[in-house]
């Protein structure tokens, strides 16, 4: 069981875009790296893009599954799994991670952030500490 992305966006009007993500590709070939990087950034912004405002989904692309979760206030996240990852610790790590989020950065910075100004260190934390389920204590 693997997480290889863990994402905080914003929907806003008229785009969605990053604020912070970290990512796990280390299984994968050096060579393949930066370009699974920015298909796992896509496939995030664009599963946001047409989720609903106060929706929860799971989304099965190529051999991933996609769990977003996006508040009424339009903060967003998505954890990037394999299909055996399960889906119920996927929903809990992100209702933590967007909470703690909102409560360390601004609001007013949401509309305009990107993950070079936006100072939130807890994704990496959080990827590592959920790699291997159950988590380590």
């Amino acid at each position: 069981m693997r997480l290889y992305s863990l994402s905080v966006l914003y929907k806003g009007d008229p785009k969605v875009h990053l604020l912070k993500a970290a990512y796990d590709v280390s299984t994968f070939n050096f060579f393949q790296r930066s370009s699974v990087q920015e298909f796992m950034t896509f496939t995030s912004q664009l599963i946001v893009e047409r989720s609903e405002l106060g929706s929860r989904a799971s989304v099965k692309e190529q051999e991933y599954l996609c769990h977003v979760y996006v508040r009424n206030d339009g903060l967003a996240g998505v954890v990037i799994a394999d299909n055996e990852y399960p889906q119920r610790v996927c929903f809990t790590l992100l209702d933590k991670v967007l909470d703690e989020f909102s409560r360390q950065v601004s609001k007013i910075d949401w509309p305009s952030g990107s993950p070079v100004t936006i100072s939130y260190a807890a994704l990496d934390g959080y990827l590592s500490k959920y790699q291997v389920w159950p988590p380590r204590v």
